[in-house]
């Protein structure tokens, strides 16, 4: 991911600033290698290391933060919500949503593994629907019976949460959700394709000691200190693309000590930066909309208009209780049990989910006056498939300036969006008056049994609405005649060579659940592309 210049680092003392020992402090003037990755995250890490197979390729990894190695708080998973907000957060605000939540910080990992070492690690693979419909959309060759391989080939140790981390208030959850609501219990979600189902979450961790398998876990840990053809140069900031007419040249980087070199590509450049570094890092490069960035004072030269447009998010908002007294401290990472419904028999798949937290997830209804309980739990009602679109945008051609995140939560022409949350409360409702979660329950906080009328439940969630991290779709890809997409269907940026995006930001469309196993999946799959057409092994 990439880094703004002025974020602090405040790296502890014992942490390598690279980790592989033959890796130099910092890039000299000038370094070529055969492919440079642009975001040591989530795809970036499976490209690294898939491309790295063959010792004939070099490949140099351009991460923004850290290691993760022997880093305890980054690598323990139910230690994730501590790092919120915190060193290893780039934090980027929300643009003023006029009829949602516009206090919503987007937390996006500095650290190798990226997001992916920061988040929950619930692992879902996409389900069939949302892979078809990305070929719908223009992605040939990203149906789901193209796709389904890749998840075999993941790295990461993705299993169900384990029975000594099965929080007994969980379970109930699981019982009332399918008592109160007629949906079946999952065991395994991916298992097989499913439209409705209440459950304990796959999730991408060791159960045995509470840590990660995470990308950079499970891809490059193994091999970094093994494999003399792989550099990975940690924070180190990736401030713009070096074309050299259409062809990418390499990265102009930064590193921490304020050294200003330029790595280049002898084959490719990938970019794997994420739903907002990568759009912002094309932009402040000249490529984007030729009027956005002449506006700025930046120099186009890359007119590609749909950079930074079809920003995607999954939005959910809250509703909580307090217990009649502390929930039992098993757990893997506080959020391990889930509910999926389909309201609409026609949809392709669920069309409302829920993350069931056992704690009282309260951050944003404090700030409109609700208080913390002592103990309490809650559930996150959430659009599996949001209508509303966004944009992200630069407001200044100084790249230490963080972009514009303009999500335009629940502007969707229908009221879709709010409708999903509106239906969710009520339904968690009924969840919770059903024993045997019933008998855990002392009362509803918020947002309180005496809001009942569909207005002001909707006036209620839109205002504590909360992301879950899951923002996409900003270079979507499409057909290569598509005039918006960004990348083709090869995710080559389209008008220009010797460059891809493997991240988030391809997505066409949301997948209906947790992206982080199709990122992975991207980065697999590039990763094939790269070693087909390069000739590696």
């Amino acid at each position: 991911m990439t880094t703004p210049a002025n974020t602090p680092t405040n790296t502890p003392a014992n942490t390598p600033t690279n980790t592989p020992a033959n890796t130099p402090a910092h890039a000299p003037s000038e370094q070529a290698y055969d492919y440079v990755v642009v975001g040591g995250g989530t795809a970036g890490s499976v490209i690294a290391s898939r491309l790295t197979e063959d010792p004939d390729v070099t490949v140099a990894v351009i991460e923004g933060g850290p290691s993760d190695v022997d880093r305890p708080e980054v690598l323990t998973l139910r230690r994730w919500m501590g790092l919120l907000g915190g060193e290893l957060d780039y934090d980027y605000p929300t643009t003023e949503q006029p009829r949602g939540n516009s206090h919503i910080r987007h937390s996006r990992a500095r650290v190798l593994g990226g997001c992916s070492s920061h988040n929950t690690l619930i692992a879902f693979k996409p389900l069939p629907s949302d892979w078809d419909e990305w070929e719908r959309s223009g992605a040939e060759g990203w149906h789901a019976a193209a796709m389904d391989p890749y998840f075999d080939r993941l790295l990461n140790n993705i299993v169900p949460v384990a029975e000594k981390d099965r929080n007994a208030i969980a379970r109930d959850f699981v019982d009332s959700a399918q008592t109160a609501l007629g949906v079946p219990c999952v065991e395994g979600f991916n298992e097989k394709p499913f439209h409705e189902g209440a459950g304990f979450f796959d999730l991408a961790y060791h159960p045995e000691d509470n840590k990660r398998s995470s990308a950079s876990v499970a891809y490059l840990h193994p091999v970094m200190d093994e494999r003399p053809n792989l550099r990975i140069l940690l924070e180190t900031w990736a401030h713009r693309l070096e074309l050299d007419g259409t062809r990418a040249r390499g990265v102009r980087v930064r590193a921490a000590d304020g050294t200003e070199s330029l790595i280049t590509a002898r084959r490719e450049v990938l970019v794997c930066a994420g739903a907002v570094d990568t759009p912002r890092l094309l932009l402040h490069s000249g490529i984007g909309p030729r009027a956005d960035l002449e506006a700025l004072g930046i120099p186009p030269l890359h007119d590609l208009p749909g950079v930074g447009e079809n920003l995607l998010d999954h939005s959910e908002s809250v509703i909580v209780w307090e217990t009649d007294g502390p929930i039992p401290e098993n757990s893997a990472m506080d959020s391990d049990a889930g509910l999926f419904v389909r309201r609409d028999p026609d949809s392709a798949g669920p069309d409302l989910m829920f993350h069931f937290y056992q704690v009282p997830f309260t951050d944003n209804p404090e700030r409109i006056g609700y208080e913390r309980p002592a103990h309490g739990v809650s559930m996150t009602p959430n659009i599996p498939k949001p209508r509303s679109r966004g944009r992200l945008y630069l407001t200044s051609a100084d790249p230490e300036v963080k972009p514009a995140l303009d999500f335009r939560y629940f502007t969707d022409e229908d009221d879709y969006d709010a409708r999903t949350l509106v239906d969710g409360i009520k339904l968690a409702r009924e969840i919770a008056a059903t024993r045997p979660l019933a008998g855990w329950l002392k009362r509803e906080v918020c947002p309180g049994p005496e809001i009942t009328g569909d207005e002001e439940l909707s006036a209620y969630a839109r205002s504590v609405a909360h992301t879950v991290y899951h923002p996409a779709g900003t270079c979507r890809m499409g057909a290569v005649d598509d005039p918006g997409a960004v990348v083709g269907p090869d995710l080559k940026i389209r008008g220009l060579e010797g460059i891809r995006i493997a991240d988030a930001s391809v997505f066409p469309t949301m997948p209906a659940v947790n992206p982080m196993i199709g990122v992975l999946m991207v980065g697999e799959k590039a990763a094939e592309l790269l070693a087909r057409e390069g000739g590696t092994r």
